[in-house]
């Protein structure tokens, strides 16, 4: 079978096609043979820096759609030959791929493979930011970073569905704040924030700030919180040294700090998680949410769908094309 993966850390060029031999299936987990594969950011930390790599050579990929190819011992509820989109540990960039059978689940009725590629890491991390950790209600502001990116593009649309007073997104340009506003978002700041988001709230601030980047934005997002505000971080683009949050930021205004991560939880409590993508899954469904495919790359040019992500000006979901590529 064909997989992409990566031998030494370094730019998209590390990217290799090579011939690797089909996985079987060990206990608990099921082979699929893929049709669609997501790109994330995240694969693009583990190819530049390592990030959850635990050797090398290594083949990225954390989600993906497909048919079942085979299943492991002590499998049950799912069969051979059925539709199913999967969160896997790595590995999704290639014909064939392993997952734990805990996070495979049937494709929704009325959904495509192509579609179903796109749900298994991003509308369940949107549904937990809103609804789980971020508990919006009605009437509540909500600020998102990264707003025109996959989790983003959820999230907008979900807190409105949810009755946000506002929605503010933040960005890094002006391309991507006119998407953002196609996907819930009331007002887009390009850049710096924090002055922008605390004029649009007549100086209060938001309830609920959602933080993928880390470093010095989650401090200025911690920092645009109204009283009793909540920021939930849920990742470090910036790749900057983590944080520690005490008593001197806490305190003053009663604010709080929570953490998600979909590829921790999926390990330490997989139940939880199942429940929550089923509930996510369901917006999809009937339509609260859509996820739009803003660019499809076949499987050999792996490298140029991490080019693309790269630049900080692609929107929405990037694909591969696994089947018949």
């Amino acid at each position: 079978m064909r997989a992409v993966e990566f031998q030494e850390y370094g730019g998209p060029e590390v990217l290799k096609v090579v011939e690797a031999e089909i996985p079987e299936p060990g206990p608990g987990q099921v082979s699929l043979d893929v049709a669609y594969t997501g790109v994330n950011f995240a694969d693009l930390k583990a190819r530049g820096e390592g990030y959850r790599v635990p050797q090398l050579p290594f083949v990225p990929g954390l989600e993906a759609s497909g048919h079942i190819r085979a299943l492991g011992e002590g499998v049950t509820g799912l069969s051979v030959g059925q539709e199913v989109t999967a969160l896997t540990e790595g590995g999704a960039y290639a014909d064939v791929v392993l997952a734990n059978a805990a996070t495979v689940f049937p494709v929704p009725a009325g959904i495509g493979l192509r579609t179903a590629a796109t749900l298994p890491t991003v509308l369940p991390t949107a549904y937990v930011l809103v609804h789980a950790l971020g508990r919006l209600q009605p009437d509540e502001t909500v600020l998102v970073q990264g707003a025109a990116g996959g989790v983003g593009t959820a999230v907008g649309q979900l807190a409105k569905a949810a009755g946000a007073g506002a929605v503010y997104g933040v960005v890094s340009g002006a391309a991507k704040a006119a998407y953002a506003r196609e996907y819930g978002y009331d007002e887009v700041f390009v850049g710096e924030f924090t002055e922008a988001v605390r004029a649009a709230t007549g100086g209060r601030g938001v309830d609920l700030a959602l933080d993928p980047v880390g470093g010095e934005t989650f401090r200025n997002s911690l920092a645009s919180l109204a009283v009793f505000g909540r920021l939930v971080s849920f990742g470090n683009a910036s790749s900057a040294p983590a944080w520690n949050v005490g008593q001197p930021e806490l305190y003053p205004t009663g604010v709080s700090v929570g953490g998600f991560s979909i590829l921790t939880l999926a390990k330490t409590a997989p139940d939880e998680l199942r429940a929550l993508t089923e509930r996510a899954f369901e917006k999809a469904v009937d339509g609260t949410v859509s996820l739009p495919v803003t660019a499809e790359f076949g499987l050999e040019e792996a490298a140029e769908a991490h080019r693309l992500m790269g630049t900080r000006t692609s929107t929405g979901k990037l694909l591969l094309r696994v089947a018949g590529g």
